[in-house]
């Protein structure tokens, strides 16, 4: 008999244990809302929850990226875009300047705005969002551009950036570039064959210069030889007076600059101007033309006309350039605001997963517990009937 009743209660308890351990589970579930509190809820579904929520994370981090990237690309546009409008303002002037609207004064005057326009630029180039130069490329810690001053203005603007752009990670396997090269993108890149304008007889030589942009090759006359410079004279290059003369290497002070020049033809002394259309910079132009506008060599005014008029075709390849480029940073964005709306559906869609995998179903979990606590109730009721048994219930 006590046997009997042993397992009777062991029966009833373990049928009551059960039914509350559920109930228990299904007041959590209705409490949090989730079907999966831990991973023993669900093994199989919590790893596939697990596993969406990683990538949800890294879904974010990549959202996070393009962003950043637009952003930054859309402020570097709007710094591109500037400099076109000032260009183009400043080709506007030269050209008046020519048509004799203005006179020498007026040429000076704008001298002295195309020197304002240039610190502006210089500014706009060293740039820095969130901590970091937008046109420096991979060293975004580095001011992509120093100058050298004279009595206070520059004469010379030198990039020290990165040559390399710097990428992010705006997917998986994907990279977009959002800190450019300023000496890219500040710098056209379809180098021709240096061009001289001037009277002295000098021509381009055989070889490969590497001058970029424009110099001025000055040739004096020692009494004996002519004698060649593109440094204002600091450094010298005579040509002799017996021997193979068409091919003459002219470099500056640093050695790092070099014009190959046919001196053969050099019949007087002066200045030419010698221009390497495809290599102009923004920044280094306005610098030429600023001094050639204010004539501190005493060209003639047929001469000035005429460096004027290239003087704008240098402003027109540059704007042409800075023109290219924008349309090009255009398109990246263009192409990062497709990348973010697909990250967002992406993101989307696994959140979407997730939350279906894991969301507990209330009304279900409703019928569930009143199921659960009838079947307690019932089995609570059944053990008093069997527990309260007496030998007169087997007479």
């Amino acid at each position: 008999m006590s046997g009997t009743l042993g397992n009777v209660y062991n029966n009833v308890a373990s049928a009551l244990n059960l039914h509350a351990e559920a109930m228990s589970e299904l007041q959590e579930q209705a409490a949090t809302g989730s079907r999966i509190n831990r991973v023993s809820d669900d093994p199989s579904t919590s790893y596939r929850v697990l596993s969406l929520n990683s990538q949800g994370r890294s879904l974010e981090n990549y959202l996070d990226n393009t962003i950043e990237a637009s952003g930054t690309l859309e402020l570097s546009m709007s710094i591109v875009q500037s400099m076109i409008s000032e260009i183009t303002g400043k080709k506007v002037s030269i050209s008046q300047v020519i048509s004799g609207t203005y006179g020498t004064s007026g040429r000076t005057r704008l001298a002295d705005e195309i020197n304002e326009t240039l610190e502006h630029l210089i500014s706009l180039a060293n740039t820095r969002h969130l901590g970091q130069y937008l046109y420096s490329g991979n060293s975004t810690t580095t001011s992509p551009y120093v100058v050298t001053r004279v009595a206070g203005e520059i004469t010379n603007v030198t990039y020290q950036g990165s040559s390399e752009n710097r990428t992010i990670e705006v997917a998986s396997g994907v990279k977009s570039s959002a800190f450019y090269v300023g000496d890219t993108l500040f710098r056209s890149d379809s180098r021709s064959d240096p061009t001289f304008l001037g009277d002295t007889g000098a021509v381009a030589g055989s070889g490969t210069s590497n001058i970029k942009g424009e110099v001025w090759l000055t040739v004096t006359h020692n009494g004996t030889n002519y004698e060649l410079s593109i440094d204002g004279g600091t450094t010298k290059t005579t040509v002799p007076l017996a021997g193979d003369v068409s091919n003459m290497a002219v470099v500056d002070a640093s050695g790092e600059s070099i014009l190959y020049v046919d001196a053969s033809a050099i019949s007087s002394t002066g200045m030419d101007l010698v221009r390497v259309s495809g290599t102009y910079d923004v920044f280094n132009s306005l610098v030429s033309i600023r001094d050639m506008l204010r004539n501190a060599d005493g060209f003639s005014e047929s001469r000035m006309t005429e460096l004027q008029n290239k003087a704008i075709e240098t402003l027109e390849e540059v704007r042409s350039h800075l023109v290219n480029q924008s349309v090009s940073m255009g398109s990246r964005i263009g192409f990062l605001e497709n990348i973010k709306d697909t990250l967002e559906n992406m993101n989307f869609n696994t959140e979407n997963e997730a939350t279906l995998l894991q969301q507990a179903d209330i009304t279900q979990i409703a019928i569930d517990l009143a199921r659960r606590e009838v079947l307690y109730q019932m089995s609570l009721s059944v053990a008093g009937r069997l527990m309260s048994m007496s030998l007169l219930d087997f007479i």
